[in-house]
């Protein structure tokens, strides 16, 4: 109950040691390491075959999005400036994102470890599309 009236995170199952998801983590492992060492705020992974998205802060409302790739992390400020990205097309996609994380509100969630830290783990290949969708189809005007 102290969680709810001081903001903290809800209470999920643990992430299966087994599962497919948490396979993809330990793909991301050394950077998904390093982003949690890097970030306070709450911190939810869209684990996909050899890639993530990790939605930071509390989503839909306030967040921020990075995207572990190619043995990197982009974070969104990378993908506005990479692409040359309006401060409309900027919006634009963070509303898409919205959208998206909206429309995957009923997909199960899990809880795991990372380091010291817990995170959110949402293991959905339909917000994971979405996103990757989003993401591909923003490019500068």
């Amino acid at each position: 109950m102290l969680d709810r009236w001081f903001g903290g995170m809800k209470e999920y199952p643990p992430l299966a040691a087994d599962s497919e998801a948490q396979h993809h983590l330990e793909e991301i492992s050394p950077q998904l390491e390093g982003l949690v060492g890097e970030v306070r705020d709450p911190l939810e992974v869209v684990p996909a075959d050899h890639e993530a998205f990790v939605f930071i802060g509390k989503p839909p409302k306030r967040f921020g999005l990075a995207w572990i790739h190619d043995g990197k992390v982009s974070s969104f400020q990378n993908l506005v400036e990479e692409r040359h990205l309006t401060p409309e097309k900027s919006e634009q996609m963070i509303e898409e994102l919205r959208d998206a994380y909206e429309r995957a509100a009923e997909a199960r969630r899990y809880s795991a470890k990372v380091g010291k830290r817990k995170i959110t783990v949402t293991p959905s290949p339909v917000l994971e599309q979405a996103v990757h969708e989003i993401i591909d189809h923003t490019r500068s005007p």
